[in-house]
């Protein structure tokens, strides 16, 4: 393959998405069309098509042809998904909660079974979700609890956030830790987005504490890198009271 042919195509057709030109949404010409038109083999455009989905600006829907990905951004707080969802509602942000599966499982996942400090003797509630946030998926949320819970109460977990139904039936949180990376997506994830295996998210790793020791609520949410963004506020006057009395 012809390197600087395949660099130089590359480079046009990112040029031609960001300048508007391919927009949001529409349909790209055909391999025969822009083979023509570059003066390269077909081959080498299938392979500039598909590094541009791996790298998030293209999708490809079998059977329709190749498109410019939508790239909306939302931005929210670092807490978002723990939270009550009719907060995000009452500030004008659509949201709601769309159930993938739920499950008795243990945490294999060897980062979030080390930050959250997972038990290991027995499987637990297992609570995946996407959450939909102005009719567009933002949010892929896998949540663990070893909470003893009734049927009713496990049934509400697919149509609302964890951390809302377990508040309201008594469970009292005292705390949150949060640590976030980034992280290539496994393919459940990139499935529920519609992405090439591996596409790069931004991973929320959380534990929840409670007041009793025997309750664990832990999990983590992941989002497409180019689809979400976190804020967080931070109390300075409050940080600079208790520096000056530790002095």
């Amino acid at each position: 393959m012809n390197v600087i042919l395949h660099e130089a195509v590359r480079q046009e057709l990112e040029q031609r998405v960001e300048s508007g030109n391919y927009k949001s949404g529409t349909m790209l010409p055909s391999t025969a069309a822009l083979a023509r038109e570059f003066g390269v083999s077909a081959i080498t455009i299938k392979r500039v098509l598909r590094d541009l989905q791996t790298s998030g600006v293209l999708r490809s829907v079998a059977g329709l042809g190749t498109f410019v990905r939508e790239r909306r951004r939302f931005v929210r707080n670092l807490d978002f998904s723990l939270n009550s969802l009719d907060d995000a509602n009452r500030l004008g942000i659509p949201a709601r909660v769309e159930p993938i599966s739920i499950s008795r499982e243990y945490i294999l996942d060897p980062q979030l079974a080390e930050f959250a400090a997972a038990p290991k003797d027995k499987p637990m509630i297992c609570i995946r979700k996407a959450i939909i946030a102005q009719a567009e998926k933002i949010m892929h949320d896998t949540t663990y609890v070893s909470i003893d819970l009734d049927d009713e109460t496990i049934d509400e977990f697919s149509r609302r956030l964890v951390m809302e139904v377990l508040a309201e039936r008594g469970l009292e949180f005292t705390s949150s830790r949060i640590m976030i990376d980034a992280a290539p997506g496994p393919p459940e994830v990139c499935q529920v987005f519609s992405l090439p295996r591996g596409y790069p998210v931004l991973r929320r790793l959380y534990k929840l504490t409670t007041a009793s020791e025997d309750q664990f609520v832990a999990g983590m949410a992941q989002s497409p890198f180019d689809r979400l963004a976190c804020t967080t506020e931070i109390d300075l006057a409050h940080r600079a009271d208790a520096c000056l009395r530790q002095r």
